[in-house]
């Protein structure tokens, strides 16, 4: 994944990624530029990275044990040097990032409140409480950084699948060459067991393929010869010859990857408030320590003990930290992302992350979306033996490129077709031929009126593709053509229902008798058929009229591009989907299942309750230790857990969303 993108807005991590301090203590965004990142050794599977905290867990641990169990007098001489040494370790990377924000002007972060709390608890001579809370405040940072990176692993596990070489064939040999250098137009081959390394399509008779990375779908798929393969995609079988159709830059994975990676760079709406309530909530924090310490002069004359207070602030100051919020809500919409990655959905924001989550009207495409895009056979009438009826009508159909011919060729199977002979095309209804000496008729109802063939009236009724068949000049029965639902399209109906939403509505070009008979068959609310594209604008534009409607619209073609940019939600069918789509979208479903709309909304309600959860933990533990530290009932000891133990705690939360099944 690009470097630039690799600090993701965590926040609190002193030592790792400073440049993220800088970009929600600043409210800078990775757009603006701030992508300075102060990298201090931040790798956490790095020995080093710990090593830190190791010193000062140690000599602390030590020095407590002085203090309380050993009785020597020499420690005591020693002592304040002791914990000053066990300090440093961790309490440097900290002081250093108080500068950088100094230098920057922004004198209210975490870092200068820990500081101004751990000085101050130096300065009162409570020196084990003020290393610990440097040190409890570094492992609620390492512990962070280690959650964004497993979720970042999690994400490039699933996407950063892009094959390191091509090999193309040039002057009559293949050589191995990185991908960016390959055109379009030119041939790769692809050995069994290797990854696809750029979109193409396939030269070779079929092979197997596994698309978990790009669809979450652990099933192989067979493909055969001139259909589209995706970069990504791991070959199975045999060796095969791809021609290539792509540029490695403009592929359906490298895309993939630049939307995950920008993915992060739009905030949901409580992500950006809590940066804006850190940046108010701290300074008021400031002020109310220092009030802590002063205003009881006022109060309470000559009993007032001014090392008395001056630790009640200081404990104010530790509690109030906002870590726990700003580091988890980021990181709770970071595991959302990546859940839903390996889901096969991808969320170009956390912002539709929040936003799906109020949908109530769902808008779909008929073809490609909710159907397969293909026609199959769906029904044979004949008056004669059905075989020999398939048998003659697949003869002629064979020599035929158009769609519906090649439904009845698929229909037929592999068995032996009949030699045709004198195939002829007229033009507009459809082929005459010759087969084992009957004369053979296949095309619409007109073809039968040219030629004078009687033939039963229903069938002028009858709304699907349909192909009628005459042999010898008599009517012999029809086949019914029409494109199938999707395995699981009824069920994502379902489940859309089930999950909040309030109508589901069907847009199509298709004739209208078809969309209603698709509408009925799926459970689908409304539906329009017989829609040009800005026809389909003209429905949307009536459905958000009203207002208080949150419309998603899930489509899959170059047509439903102006649809998917009005929607408060726009959803692409990813896989076979056309680019157009893909770009406008904010949702982008890998495996073109409509069921996993459904999974979107369960997984985008799963990241907001996780998000809620950690503000409510964080603003109630604080409230009532701050209470008791105020009234001098909470030490720093318990100041520790109100800030470093809540931020844990939120952050295992946040984690929770990577590992829940969907």
């Amino acid at each position: 994944m690009s470097h630039s993108h690799d600090n993701e807005d965590s926040c609190c991590n002193s030592k790792a990624h400073s440049a993220q301090k800088h970009h929600h203590d600043h409210g800078h965004s990775h757009e603006d530029g701030d992508d300075h990142d102060h990298d201090h050794g931040g790798d956490p599977s790095s020995f080093k990275t710990y090593l830190p905290a190791i010193v000062t867990l140690a000599m602390l641990l030590i020095g407590i044990a002085f203090d309380n169990l050993f009785n020597v007098p020499a420690f005591q001489i020693i002592r304040p040097y002791w914990y000053i040494v066990a300090y440093l370790p961790v309490g440097i990377p900290v002081l250093k990032e108080v500068w950088e924000t100094f230098k920057a002007k922004d004198f209210f972060t975490e870092f200068s409140l820990m500081s101004v709390a751990t000085i101050g608890a130096f300065a009162i001579e409570q020196y084990p409480e003020g290393v610990t809370v440097m040190l409890f405040y570094t492992i609620g940072e390492l512990f962070q950084m280690a959650a964004v990176n497993r979720a970042k692993r999690n994400i490039k596990a699933l996407l950063d699948v892009r094959a390191d070489v091509a090999h193309v064939l040039r002057n009559g040999k293949y050589e191995t060459v990185n991908p960016e250098s390959v055109e379009i137009g030119e041939t790769i081959q692809v050995k069994a067991g290797e990854k696809i390394p750029l979109d193409g399509e396939l030269i070779s008779d079929k092979s197997s393929f596994n698309t978990a990375a790009l669809t979450g779908e652990s099933k192989p798929r067979t493909l055969t010869k001139g259909e589209l393969i995706l970069a990504g995609m791991l070959n199975l079988d045999k060796v095969i010859e791809v021609k290539v159709t792509k540029a490695f830059a403009d592929s359906a994975l490298s895309r993939i990857l630049e939307m995950v990676q920008n993915a992060t760079t739009r905030k949901a709406k409580t992500e950006l408030f809590i940066r804006k309530f850190a940046k108010i909530y701290t300074p008021i924090v400031f002020f109310l320590a220092l009030a802590l310490v002063t205003v009881p002069i006022l109060v309470l004359g000559n009993d007032y003990h001014f090392q008395t207070w001056l630790y009640r602030s200081l404990v104010f100051l530790v509690i109030s930290c906002p870590c726990a919020l700003v580091i988890s809500i980021p990181l709770g919409y970071f595991g959302g992302i990546g859940a839903a990655s390996a889901n096969g959905i991808l969320f170009k924001g956390s912002n539709f992350l929040d936003l799906i989550t109020k949908l109530d009207t769902v808008v779909m495409d008929k073809t490609g979306t909710l159907t397969k895009g293909v026609f199959s056979v769906q029904q044979v009438e004949s008056s004669i033996d059905e075989q020999e009826f398939l048998n003659l009508l697949t003869a002629v159909e064979a020599k035929s490129t158009h769609p519906i011919a090649k439904a009845i060729v698929a229909h037929a199977g592999e068995k032996e077709i009949h030699p045709a002979e004198n195939i002829e095309e007229i033009a507009g209804m459809g082929l005459k031929g010759w087969v084992n000496g009957k004369e053979v008729l296949a095309g619409n109802v007109k073809l039968l009126e040219k030629f004078n063939i009687g033939f039963e009236a229903k069938i002028k009724n009858i709304e699907e593709s349909i192909v009628v068949v005459a042999v010898d000049q008599q009517y012999v029965g029809y086949v019914l053509i029409a494109d199938e639902a999707k395995e699981d399209a009824a069920e994502a109906v379902k489940q859309l229902h089930e999950n909040g939403i309030k109508q589901v509505v069907m847009l199509s070009g298709d004739k209208t008798a078809i969309v209603k008979k698709v509408a009925l068959a799926l459970g689908i609310d409304a539906y329009y058929g017989d829609l040009l594209p800005e026809d389909k604008v003209a429905r949307l534009e009536e459905i958000k009229k009203d207002q208080a409607r949150v419309v998603a619209f899930v489509g899959d073609g170059i047509n439903d591009t102006p649809v998917l940019a009005m929607s408060d939600i726009g959803i692409a069918m990813g896989a076979m989907g056309s680019d157009a789509a893909i770009e406008t979208a904010d949702v982008v479903i890998q495996t073109d299942q409509p069921s996993k709309i459904a999974t979107a909304i369960k997984i985008g309600k799963a990241t907001r309750s996780v998000v809620i959860q950690n503000i409510v933990l964080a603003f109630a533990v604080k409230a009532i230790v701050l209470i008791l530290g105020a009234g001098g009932i909470a030490t720093m000891w318990e100041a520790v857990f109100a800030d470093v133990g809540v931020a844990l705690l939120a952050i295992l939360n946040a984690v929770r969303i990577q590992k829940m099944k969907f």
